[in-house]
């Protein structure tokens, strides 16, 4: 099974010079991939310069996580690939627990590694910690995470289990099954897309688990750090719209009512914090939410139709693969 390694990178060199030396070295059985975002840093170059055998393939823009990718994925002759943040750090044999899975499970879908702090190894890091879920109100939480706390890693969660969502830091996903499914949504631009994406994997009856005898050590906010208010407001905003795009049940309008009056709690908050670019992230967040709120609906309606939402039935997809892979960007 044919395994490539894809770093999105974006005027990160700075990351790419610290942290892609382990990636080669632990990786040499595997293609190795950079797909740069239209960079204007010295990235391209000096990957040419120091790492001519890895393949750089080069967006005309900034497409974002889930447009970059999304770009670069059908260029790929794999089975499984493994979507890797530039600000990651892995070790000898990282990789082929999981590998080893996607050979020995046909129905296995996508799957992450435990993610631990880069800067605090005994302890997991916030972007996917021991697997991800989705509670009531499809807030995301993590095993080892819940909103901003983090445990220190005891070998509590050691257990390989199914989980709601897999890190997109650490994302290894099958490459049929990633088409299948239509791939990313590229109205996410950013942050919480790899949520969706799970969400729609599980719907065709594949699974998503976490294998933390695999560990990779994260940095996080490589691109967007939590001070960044526009990490606010797409994490508020993405949130919202995966909610109305994925969640079957029939009074999903009171999640997104109940979800709209804590983020105005919030809000709140960050004022009383003396955040306020982040308050106003939320505002513009939900200003952003009820644009895009039409063209989301739509997207419910064909999840609706396919099959894909409430209701699961592999393999009726065509409807939604035309839609995502021709027809998205039209929605921008």
């Amino acid at each position: 099974m044919k395994l490539a390694i894809v770093i999105l990178n974006w005027n990160g060199s700075a990351l790419l010079k610290e942290f892609l030396p382990t990636v080669v070295e632990y990786s040499s059985n595997h293609q190795i991939i950079i797909a740069d975002n239209a960079s204007t840093d010295d990235s391209v170059h000096w990957l040419h310069e120091y790492y001519p055998d890895i393949k750089v393939i080069v967006n005309d823009e900034n497409l974002g996580y889930a447009g970059g990718y999304n770009q670069v994925i059908p260029q790929l002759d794999a089975d499984v690939l493994c979507l890797l943040n530039s600000d990651v750090a892995v070790t000898d044999e990282w990789c082929q627990p999981i590998l080893k899975e996607f050979e020995n499970d046909a129905s296995l879908g996508a799957a992450q590694p435990a993610l631990l702090d880069y800067k605090n190894q005994d302890r997991f890091e916030y972007a996917g910690a021991s697997g991800g879920f989705l509670d009531q109100l499809g807030y995301p939480y993590c095993r080892g995470r819940v909103f901003d706390y983090l445990e220190m890693n005891h070998g509590q969660y050691d257990s390989e289990i199914e989980i709601d969502w897999a890190s997109g830091a650490a994302l290894f996903v099958r490459k049929k099954a990633f088409v299948e499914a239509g791939g990313f949504d590229e109205q996410y631009f950013a942050h919480q897309e790899e949520v969706d994406l799970c969400w729609r994997l599980r719907r065709l009856d594949y699974t998503v688990k976490v294998f933390p005898d695999a560990k990779v050590f994260h940095l996080g906010g490589g691109t967007l750090n939590s001070l960044n208010p526009r990490k606010t407001y797409l994490n508020f905003r993405n949130s919202l719209l995966t909610i109305v795009k994925n969640d079957g049940r029939s009074l999903f309008w009171l999640i997104i009512l109940a979800r709209m009056i804590l983020d105005g709690v919030a809000a709140v908050k960050f004022l009383l914090e003396f955040k306020v670019k982040h308050s106003y992230a939320v505002l513009k967040a939900h200003i952003s939410f009820y644009r895009l709120l039409p063209s989301f609906l739509r997207k419910r309606k064909l999840l609706k139709t396919s099959g894909m939402l409430g209701i699961k039935n592999k393999g009726v997809t065509s409807i939604v693969l035309s839609y995502y892979l021709k027809g998205k960007r039209q929605f921008l």
